[in-house]
């Protein structure tokens, strides 16, 4: 995807390029990555507060610290941060055909965080453009609120319920947009119960 410029400092754009394995069968959609010193590696959800990689690691190996790891040289910054091992989880998603963005291109971050209700959305994510680099992806997975109601803009459908999906056309092929619990510790749901609705999204996809 070409790099975009903007005239404005206020607007970010995306920092990451889409992680798109040849073979992904789900698309995992989050809003936008947290501010760059929040990071512990250089890839998705970076930010050790956030339990994605532990969700993850639950969901399939029984173990939230299955993908802690290595401090990222370049990224870290406290000798006892927790961190990601970034290689362990690329192959993991390359493996089982987990593909990785978000919603929004572009953004301003009102109150300088990636909290949903702080991020004003300056450029959608071109969605049909992702998925012609995966022809084998059916189901699209947002990680958060402000992920699922920027999708439903895109598809042009309903926003389903957390833990569910709904069927959808576009661009076209049939596609199943799920919406998951945000893996964000400010959503107040336990670890395990998030968990379980990502198991059952796996486990409905055939990842798991």
């Amino acid at each position: 995807m070409a790099e975009a410029h903007y005239p404005y400092p206020d607007i970010e754009q995306h920092p990451l390029q889409p992680f798109l394995p040849a073979n992904a069968q789900i698309l995992m959609l989050g809003s936008f990555p947290p501010p760059k010193e929040r990071w512990c590696m250089d890839f998705f959800y970076p930010n050790p507060q956030n339990d994605m990689w532990r969700i993850i690691g639950l969901a399939f190996f029984g173990d939230k610290t299955f993908f802690e790891g290595q401090r990222d040289k370049v990224q870290s910054t406290k000798a006892n941060k927790k961190v990601f091992d970034r290689e362990k989880i690329v192959a993991f998603c390359q493996a089982k055909g987990i593909a990785i963005f978000d919603t929004a291109q572009a953004v301003i971050r009102l109150q300088g965080n990636a909290a949903d209700e702080h991020l004003e959305i300056v450029e959608q994510t071109d969605i049909a453009a992702l998925l012609q680099q995966i022809p084998s992806c059916h189901n699209l997975c947002c990680t958060g609120g402000k992920a699922a109601q920027t999708l439903a803009e895109i598809l042009h459908c309903a926003t389903p319920k957390v833990g569910e999906y709904t069927e959808t056309h576009f661009a076209g092929r049939t596609i199943r947009f799920w919406r998951m619990p945000s893996s964000s510790r400010a959503y107040p749901l336990s670890l395990e119960k998030k968990t379980a609705a990502y198991r059952r999204m796996f486990e409905a996809t055939h990842l798991l």
